[in-house]
């Protein structure tokens, strides 16, 4: 087991977590693994958007899109300088 220290706690915030700590019979440190246990176990991967599309979509089957063909560049215009 590793120590945390976390400093600068409202007062406020301290006040909540002994009722809560006391609600629950629970000391405050009991309370506060609890917090960090639940807190730990529903944290969530960074989103990636493109797998989130791909998730919603891929039950519908995949598109062939045929890529538009190329021409070279049109010669930039010439602005007089």
């Amino acid at each position: 087991m590793s120590t945390i220290t976390i400093r600068n706690v409202d007062e406020g915030v301290k006040r909540q977590i002994k009722i809560i700590a006391a609600q629950n019979g629970r000391s405050m440190e009991a309370e506060l693994h609890e917090i960090l246990k639940h807190a730990a176990s529903n944290a969530r991967p960074p989103r990636n958007i493109a797998d989130s599309i791909r998730k919603k979509v891929e039950a519908f089957g995949g598109v062939e899109l045929e890529l538009a063909p190329r021409s070279p560049m049109r010669p930039l215009p010439d602005f007089g300088e």
